[in-house]
């Protein structure tokens, strides 16, 4: 007979000297190592000094039986397989099964047939060997599983410093998000723009964990680095849908609601691509607009497809923004019963107090959902006066003693570059590499943005403010522009800005023209300076942030000024 590969040690537990030598010399013509025990405890024994691969245990012996040896042995063994085969001349099935119940895998009744013992030892052999891989594969699952949650502990540090960079922890922003994964596929961001509107993103990538993250990374990168150049929703969505059409496979797209609340025009932009239904709530009339989505997710369509078109609604102080990720309406019960849309329509309806509406949904979601199967997001954005909200100061990489003091600059925009772009970005860039102007970024963003937005939709386009008495005028106004912008085929906006130094600071011009027809600027200018009105307001916040401010050539032609003091 051939021996095997590679020879075992077998222990022989053996009370009868004969029985002992005999199954000695069996074992070893089969090319194994034999160590030899006389009873019981001699076995344990052997097997705890020298380790044997497997044991041949005789049932009945002195001092300690096969049963209680076999025992000890497992016990000893551990997880490793240590395969005992029991040498028996028990014949009643009870017997046989209390050598199984002992950890015994496998019997021999006497006398012993050689042909039969040599195969039994492979067998045992074969198992050993196979529980020894499984043990091993389990370990190298194991460390690959810790090696692959350190690595995702360590994106995912990395993911929430870029995720969460914005100001998700502003007074006017509440929200509930629970991960169905380490990685959440929502995605929810928040950042502030140079003019103090404020940007906010709820987004839903297809699948969970890490994959999800691929594409929350860039798509939080070029939310924040546009909103903080101050560019506005169309712009930025483009970008994102570009970056996501690039990067990611066919199979994967981010549904996402972008939210543009302006503090100073009170009102809300909102661009919803695939989300569940948003809500904006009154609270003085308590009716809520469905914020519909009409578009199709980021990422799926291409740059010439995609459409950027958003819709403006008008918001009073204390109006708020609902938006949830289909999560929501997705959560299950113990029943398997859906919450639904109808159910949050019930929560919306019983509320009786705006400030608690928040956490009604959150108790009403505690009280129905059993086991969480998706990422669950929801988001409270409320409008308060903007000087209630905080905003931190930008940081520049540059000390700005570089600071160009003495220069001026003159642009000319026609109808082409009107109805696709948008050149405030640019300008506040080129305006804060004066450092003297840093301070003033916010007013100053705020200014030029409403030099532009009047020169281009009361100048260029002759559009009446007047139509934004209300919602419904509200609406309008937006359509009215947006058409007369598809429809645009002259006109300009004229931008100059002077920077001048000033004793031991400087001064900024900005000039802005217009191809309008110009407005009653006396009229205009009685006005007192207030920010109550839904309509008209551009004029009064350009004279409340600038230091000086007029009108000439009936309105066509705006000269504002700017003044810093220089640093210590």
């Amino acid at each position: 007979m051939q021996p095997p590969v590679e020879p075992l040690t077998v222990l022989i537990a053996e009370d009868s000297a004969a029985d002992r030598m005999l199954l000695s010399s069996i074992v070893r013509r089969q090319g194994h190592e034999v160590l030899t025990a006389a009873n019981g405890a001699e076995a344990v024994e052997a097997f705890r000094s020298q380790r044997p691969h497997l044991v041949l245990m005789d049932a009945m012996m002195p001092v300690m039986d096969g049963f209680e040896a076999a025992q000890q042995i497992k016990a000893l063994a551990g997880e490793t397989l240590v395969p005992i085969i029991f040498l028996t001349s028990l014949t009643e099935s009870e017997a046989l099964a209390r050598c199984l119940e002992a950890g015994g895998d496998d019997f021999l009744a006497k006398p012993y047939n050689q042909v039969i013992l040599a195969a039994k030892i492979k067998a045992m052999d074969r198992l050993r060997r196979l529980q020894a891989t499984v043990l091993e594969q389990r370990d190298l699952i194991a460390r690959h599983h810790d090696y692959l949650l350190n690595e995702q502990r360590v994106a995912k540090a990395v993911f929430d410093k870029v995720a969460h960079s914005g100001c998700l922890n502003a007074r006017n922003i509440r929200y509930l998000q629970s991960p169905y994964a380490l990685f959440n596929g929502d995605l929810l961001l928040a950042a502030f723009t140079p003019a103090g509107d404020m940007h906010v993103l709820l987004g839903d990538f297809t699948g969970h964990g890490l994959p999800a993250a691929v594409g929350a990374m860039p798509l939080a990168e070029v939310f924040y680095g546009m909103t903080a150049k101050g560019y506005g929703l169309s712009e930025t969505l483009r970008e994102m849908n570009a970056k996501l059409k690039r990067i990611l496979p066919v199979d994967m797209f981010c549904c996402a609601t972008l939210l543009c609340l302006s503090f100073q025009r009170r009102c809300v932009e909102v661009w919803n691509g695939g989300m569940p239904d948003g809500y904006l709530h009154s609270v003085t009339s308590g009716e809520r607009t469905a914020l519909t989505a009409r578009h199709l997710p980021l990422g799926v369509l291409s740059s010439q497809t995609f459409d950027d078109r958003t819709e403006v609604f008008p918001m009073a102080v204390g109006d708020r923004v609902f938006l949830l990720s289909d999560g929501v309406i997705d959560t299950c019960d113990a029943n398997e019963q859906l919450f639904g849309v109808e159910r949050l329509e019930q929560v919306f309806a019983a509320n009786r107090q705006p400030d608690v509406l928040f956490e009604e949904i959150e108790q009403a979601l505690r009280d129905f959902r059993g086991e969480a199967r998706d990422d669950v997001s929801m988001v409270e954005v409320s409008l308060l006066e903007a000087a209630q909200l905080s905003r931190p100061a930008p940081v520049y990489s540059d000390s700005g003693q570089s600071s160009p003091l003495d220069w001026s600059v003159s642009f000319e925009f026609r109808a082409a570059t009107l109805k696709r772009f948008n050149p405030l970005p640019y300008l506040l860039q080129l305006l804060l590499e004066v450092h003297g102007l840093r301070a003033q970024s916010g007013a100053l963003y705020s200014v030029l943005a409403e030099l532009y937005s009047n020169a281009l939709e009361h100048g260029v386009l002759g559009l009446d403010s007047g139509l934004k008495r209300d919602a419904s005028g509200f609406a309008r106004y937006y359509q009215q522009r947006n058409a007369r912008l598809d429809e645009l085929q002259d006109g300009y906006v004229r931008v100059h800005l002077q920077v001048m130094p000033k004793g031991e600071g400087g001064c900024l011009t900005i000039r802005v023209e217009d191809s309008g027809k110009g407005f009653d600027v006396a009229r205009l200018m009685e006005r007192p300076v207030d920010g109550v009105r839904l309509s008209g307001r551009g004029v009064s916040l350009i004279r409340q942030l600038s230091h000086h401010a007029r009108w000439t050539d009936n309105g066509r032609s705006a000269h504002v000024e700017f003044f810093w003091e220089a640093l210590a």
